[in-house]
């Protein structure tokens, strides 16, 4: 099994800590700026970063849907990773200044890919359909924070 990996980034007209902290919050921001490819969203424990277990099911595609339940970290300043306890699935999103008043988002996510030819599609197509949503959901949370 190869790992596959989606690379989404923005630039947000908001400082990091906002932005961060926009991310971070579970209980009211989040759910606020997921895309229509998210359902059943649900926070499970705690709700403001590290600790946090969250819930929700993600339709990559019309065929492909994941359920994900999610522990969330902060190992570093300025970094929320979330490890899906259903699969091997890892996303980490780094917020960093970019300028004054601004700050660059990444949000990378991997998984252990399919074998064989399977895999050789998901490894072709998966990263840009992930990276479309994580672009929606990156575009919603800009708005959210640029207010």
């Amino acid at each position: 099994m190869a790992q596959v990996e989606a690379t989404t980034e923005r630039i947000i007209a908001a400082d990091a800590d906002t932005v961060f902290d926009a991310l971070a919050d579970y209980k009211d921001v989040r759910g606020k700026v997921l895309t229509g490819h998210f359902s059943e969203y649900e926070v499970r424990e705690g709700g403001d970063g590290e600790g946090t277990l969250v819930h929700w099911k993600l339709q990559a595609t019309s065929k492909r849907v994941r359920d994900c339940l999610l522990e969330v970290s902060e190992p570093t300043d300025g970094q929320l990773v979330e490890k899906d306890r259903n699969s091997s699935m890892v996303t980490t999103w780094t917020v960093t200044p970019a300028g004054e008043g601004r700050s660059k988002v990444v949000v990378v996510t991997v998984w252990d890919g399919a074998s064989g030819i399977g895999g050789f599609f998901e490894r072709t197509f998966a990263p840009k359909g992930l990276g479309r949503i994580y672009d929606e959901l990156l575009q919603n949370l800009a708005t959210e924070v640029e207010k």
